[in-house]
């Protein structure tokens, strides 16, 4: 136990010193570039809350190509300003380069922050709908069959349609067919069918 807390005690103190001079260098940097007064203070926290925000999002694995980006860009800054201020960099000469680059730093890292914060892989899974599941439909059950109901036919029609039958056959020697006895009659299929089975 005391050696894990020694352990941890080592990497919390390294952990203040490098937060510190990191700290202490992106003030500097954002000072020289005409920060003056809080603002430049304001500089150092902006970048180390990305830091943050993008290392929180490497932890909870959603999006790890959104929070390696932000991560690799909040580190970039840090770690130039940190290289800047080791004698490579006039503080009394700023290039106008970097003035843009401290300028233009608290949009970028407001975008950052925001898609960070408020992008994620549980939103986007609430907001999709899902698919129903198939369920089992029970077949339906087989109907009996009902046999057709007899059509009724009228004694007088049975009488014209033998007489029609009768014709048909002296002139031709062939019994009427169901579709030539409908088509003389002039009625319907099931009426003719009905009748032919009375002749």
């Amino acid at each position: 136990m005391r050696a894990h807390l020694a352990r941890v005690d080592a990497v919390l103190v390294q952990a203040l010193i490098a937060a510190a001079l990191s700290f202490a260098h992106l003030h500097d940097v954002a000072s020289a570039a005409g920060q003056a007064g809080w603002k430049a203070w304001a500089y150092p926290v902006s970048v180390d809350l990305l830091l943050v925000a993008a290392w929180r999002r490497l932890r909870s694995g959603d999006a790890k190509a959104s929070g390696w980006c932000w991560f690799v860009i909040a580190l970039a800054a840090s770690l130039g300003a940190n290289v800047a201020t080791a004698c490579l960099l006039n503080l009394h000469q700023v290039p106008a380069w970097l003035r843009i680059l401290v300028a233009g730093w608290p949009a970028v890292a407001f975008l950052g922050g925001t898609l960070l914060a408020h992008t994620t892989h549980e939103t986007a899974e609430e907001t999709t709908p899902a698919a129903p599941e198939p369920t089992a439909t029970a077949p339906e059950p087989e109907r009996p069959a009902v046999a057709p109901r007899p059509v009724p036919v009228p004694a007088a029609l049975v009488a014209h349609a033998r007489k029609v039958a009768d014709e048909h056959h002296a002139r031709t020697g062939s019994a009427i067919d169901t579709s030539t006895l409908r088509a003389r009659l002039g009625i319907p299929t099931p009426l003719a069918e009905a009748i032919a089975a009375q002749l």
